[in-house]
């Protein structure tokens, strides 16, 4: 359990009010973070600001605003990098590996069509884990269908972990490409990336790391993960929606193929073919969304203002806290680590007897906003035998407090007595 001191920290959010919609409703509960984080006015006032001070098509003019909007994107690609770790020997941000796409899903799916298509043949694998999101499985069945190549999923044991026995029987000298989430939407469980990439390397495959869950609440750095690429987006870190990032070693995405072929993605066109521009510039045909890149920009900005490794020690007490109340409740199940210190940002529940649908709607009417569903893992919900193959989802970021927590269980009690009075 938290202790006194741990609970005063988390008591009331400095945070909220740099959140418009937080601020402005105050009776409101968000605890939907996972699905989609609320935005500081920094990111509002830099969208605008970019509009309104510097709008013009980046790397298309050489006028002074289309100068001035390449180089704002640039300083983006830098910034982002430094952010992830994607720097040189001598720390400097490697902005060039950064590819900008709509979202993770994006990113995802040009690796699969890309390096997948370049790399699989029939009798190779693909490994992914079975708690894998929609957008890092559909993917690698679609390309495994088009190759000949194997789909392999790396289970669970019954702490919801990956064993270090269970990466070595799964990933053999036949797989080409292993790509596994950091951190599950549904379990909120960390998965030991850095263990599964040094075995994927070991067998000679490309390690993918899905971190649209990770990026937001742990401190990612690509070296450290050992890493081929990186999928995230952008607005579950508080920046725009319609903006992703696909990292990449440089050398990887220089050998890749394009995913959309177009304008500005080109070096030079004839009547017969083409030569691609340069990474990341062959990855982003057409008018990319320089608005959007230039709040995210500012969104990582605000966080790093505010101190990454303080957000990220209050969202792990958050996460404590809401799992440890959960618990508490004799009519709530948890679906996930019994250990509340291993939830990362989620937590998932089902209240008994009451389907989610039900729970979620009836939270609404106290201003409680949580998910429900099969939250895109339907794989996972089956190989877990959840009932009616969904959940209630919970979770939480730095600009939550306990009164969030505490609104919900108040919630959850009356969800209960709808449907079972005083019992």
């Amino acid at each position: 359990m938290l202790t006194s001191e741990e609970l005063d920290l988390i008591t009331q959010s400095p945070y909220k009010q740099d959140f418009p919609l937080l601020a402005a409703n105050p009776g409101l509960a968000y605890l939907d973070s996972a699905a989609t984080a609320q935005r500081p006015a920094a990111v509002l006032d830099a969208q605008r600001r970019f509009y309104e001070t510097m709008n013009a098509n980046p790397l298309r003019g050489l006028y002074q605003l289309s100068v001035e909007a390449t180089a704002a994107i640039d300083a983006a690609r830098k910034h982002i990098a430094g952010f992830i770790g994607a720097v040189d020997e001598k720390g400097k941000p490697q902005g060039n590996q950064i590819v900008f796409t709509r979202n993770a899903s994006e990113s995802l799916n040009l690796v699969a069509k890309t390096l997948g298509a370049q790399v699989l043949g029939p009798g190779d694998q693909v490994v992914i884990s079975i708690m894998e999101h929609h957008s890092n499985i559909i993917p690698w069945q679609q390309v495994c269908a088009q190759t000949g190549a194997e789909l392999v999923y790396l289970r669970l044991d019954d702490r919801y972990e990956i064993t270090p026995q269970e990466i070595e029987d799964k990933i053999g000298p036949r797989a080409k490409i292993v790509s596994v989430t950091h951190v599950s939407n549904v379990l909120g469980v960390e998965n030991d990336v850095a263990a599964i990439a040094r075995r994927a390397h070991q067998m000679g495959a490309y390690m993918v790391v899905d971190g649209a869950q990770s990026v937001p609440h742990v401190k990612v750095d690509v070296r450290q993960l050992g890493c081929d690429l990186l999928a995230f987006s952008a607005h579950k870190l508080g920046g725009p929606m319609g903006i992703g990032v696909l990292w990449g070693r440089k050398d990887l995405l220089d050998a890749m193929p394009p995913f959309l072929t177009g304008g500005e993605m080109i070096d030079s066109v004839t009547e017969t073919g083409a030569v691609w521009a340069p990474v990341p510039q062959k990855f982003e045909a057409g008018t990319q969304d320089a608005a959007g890149s230039y709040a995210f920009d500012a969104d990582i900005a605000y966080l790093e203002g505010k101190g990454f490794d303080a957000l990220e020690s209050r969202e792990r007490l958050l996460a404590r806290y809401l799992c440890e109340q959960l618990q508490a409740l004799p009519f709530v199940d948890v679906i996930g680590p019994a250990e509340p210190e291993r939830h990362v940002g989620a937590v998932s529940f089902n209240v008994r007897g009451v389907h989610p649908h039900d729970v979620a709607s009836i939270l609404d009417m106290s201003q409680v906003c949580i998910r429900a569903g099969h939250h895109c893992a339907q794989p996972l919900l089956a190989y877990l035998d959840v009932e009616n193959g969904a959940t209630c989802r919970a979770s939480v970021a730095f600009y939550n407090d306990k009164s969030d927590v505490d609104r919900l269980v108040v919630a959850l009690e009356q969800v209960w007595k709808i449907f079972h009075g005083n019992d």
